[in-house]
């Protein structure tokens, strides 16, 4: 089976569970980014879009906040929108592995038509201000068209195809877009053999689609599967793709608005400043690739799918945080790295900037070594700078847990290790010379001594089996609305109850 990648039947879903909120009305330049910003901080945020958008025809919309919460993120994956984010990370344990697995058998169906192509410009035709991209932050150096974009690019020797989120801002009064990809991202990584090759590289992006692009888009993805068949091993279904007119690049068929064309080693612009993920400005103008765009194509009534960044939580940290933890989990696993409990890249440090990593340990070394993998594998490598291994009684979601844990367990002269020129990136605020994107990573080991496991002092708290019977004696006095009992207060009684307290767990004492 094959099935378009259509952001407007995810939007008629996304409304039938009550989860999207209209907003007319809105002005592009800076009201539309401080509404969504406003709406990332309610717990959970609403999925917006905006219409009626000031100095645009009634149609013409933005999409912001579509995956900042755990149904929407459940939806998009084709799981119980019920879940939680608990129930997600538990629901995706292990899938990574198997979307990498089965992405061969998913690459996408080439159809001759679709929605896409119901409006093709060309040339000097162009004109990229016709659709509402906002300016999102008060300092942003231009209109961003490309937040939720999905940057299309391929290899020039083995043809494979690469779909990256690289923001573009809208240059030339609408004529040109500048893509703004790091180095080390697999999408620079292509064109920049396309320029030694033959001076010049194909590019197409779209700027509207199904969230579940975005996803495959923004994650970490190995750079031997195209994103196209990894998103269609994700809901087990062969994504349709159109080719573009003039480079043969793939676009989804059922896109919002896609632009196709070139980019050029000497043809740059300035581009920037941006408020980024990090949650500052990033970038002064500096000269960035500009898109010498020769096609332009749009649905009738077109929505442009948005995901300014900026101080977390931002449009995208929560769908990157459960993400990348959850491909950072598996990757440690096909590494083969002992008994992994649980992994979490924090959403309030943009799903990058600290990693926690949950272990029961089993030999001396073995809560270091999850560190240092951590810290490198591919998944998390890019714009680490905190990995935090903790003991398997601590929850690594939990900051409060982890923070207890680092100032009990960590001796910071034996406990702390750093790593440097790792690799970084230039939206870093402390960087100083972004010419050269190194950044230090601090991997701190934050678990009980292994070699006074026995002897370490017991946690001062009562037992699981005590706590689960006095809430459920006293469940009028913890039934009270208006003091709510966190589900992380009530243990699921998997560490074994004569060794609570002491870090042993039932498996520990079978082997």
């Amino acid at each position: 089976m094959s099935r378009p990648l259509d952001l407007r039947s995810w939007l008629a879903r996304v409304d039938e569970l009550g989860e999207l909120q209209r907003v007319s009305g809105a002005h592009w330049d800076l009201e539309i980014g401080t509404i969504s910003e406003i709406n990332y901080r309610r717990k959970p945020p609403a999925a917006l879009l905006f219409d009626d958008i000031v100095g645009y025809p009634r149609g013409y919309r933005v999409l912001t906040g579509a995956v900042s919460n755990a149904r929407r993120m459940a939806l998009t994956l084709g799981l119980d929108p019920a879940l939680d984010t608990a129930g997600l990370v538990q629901a995706l344990r292990g899938e990574p592995l198997q979307w990498e697995t089965a992405a061969p058998r998913f690459e996408p169906e080439v159809v001759t038509a679709g929605p896409i192509l119901e409006n093709v410009v060309a040339g000097h035709d162009v004109d990229l201000t016709r659709f509402p991209a906002p300016r999102w932050h008060e300092h942003d150096g231009g209109r961003y068209i490309g937040t939720g974009v999905a940057v299309v690019t391929s290899d020039p020797d083995t043809g494979r195809i690469n779909v990256g989120a690289y923001r573009m801002m809208i240059q030339e009064n609408g004529r040109s877009a500048t893509i703004n990809a790091e180095a080390g991202k697999q999408g620079r990584a292509q064109y920049d053999r396309w320029f030694a090759r033959h001076g010049k590289a194909p590019v197409l992006a779209s700027f509207g689609h199904d969230p579940l692009l975005l996803m495959v888009a923004g994650t970490e993805v190995p750079n031997t599967i195209s994103e196209y068949a990894y998103a269609g091993a994700m809901i087990g279904e062969k994504l349709c793709v159109v080719r573009g007119e003039v480079t043969g690049l793939p676009m989804p068929a059922a896109a919002e608005i896609v632009v196709e064309g070139w980019i050029r080693p000497d043809r740059v612009l300035k581009e920037g400043p941006f408020g980024e993920w990090t949650g500052y400005y990033a970038g002064s103008p500096r000269p960035v690739p500009a898109m010498e765009i020769e096609r332009l194509y749009f649905r009738n009534d077109p929505i442009i799918l948005g995901t300014p960044p900026g101080k977390p939580p931002n449009d995208y940290s929560y769908m990157r945080a459960l993400l990348k933890s959850a491909m950072i989990q598996d990757e440690l696993v096909k590494i083969g790295l002992r008994d992994v409990r649980g992994v979490w890249a924090h959403e309030v440090c943009g799903g990058r900037l600290l990693v926690v990593v949950s272990i029961t340990q089993r030999f001396c070394g073995h809560s270091r070594q999850a560190g240092y993998l951590v810290a490198q594998c591919p998944a998390a490598a890019y714009m680490n700078r905190f990995v935090v291994v903790v003991d398997d009684d601590v929850d690594p979601m939990n900051l409060e847990e982890v923070m207890w844990a680092v100032s009990t367990r960590c001796e910071p002269s034996e406990d702390i290790e750093i790593l440097r020129k790792s690799w970084g990136s230039r939206v870093d605020p402390l960087l100083a010379d972004p010419a050269v994107p190194y950044n230090t990573r601090a991997v701190i080991d934050a678990c009980r001594p292994f070699e006074r496991l026995a002897t370490f002092p017991r946690v001062a708290q009562s037992s699981p089996t005590r706590v689960r019977e006095t809430v459920a004696k006293w469940k009028d006095l913890f039934a009270d609305p208006r003091f709510p009992l966190p589900e992380s207060v009530i243990p699921s009684g998997a560490v074994d109850e004569e060794a609570h307290g002491s870090g042993v767990t039932a498996m520990d004492k079978k082997d």
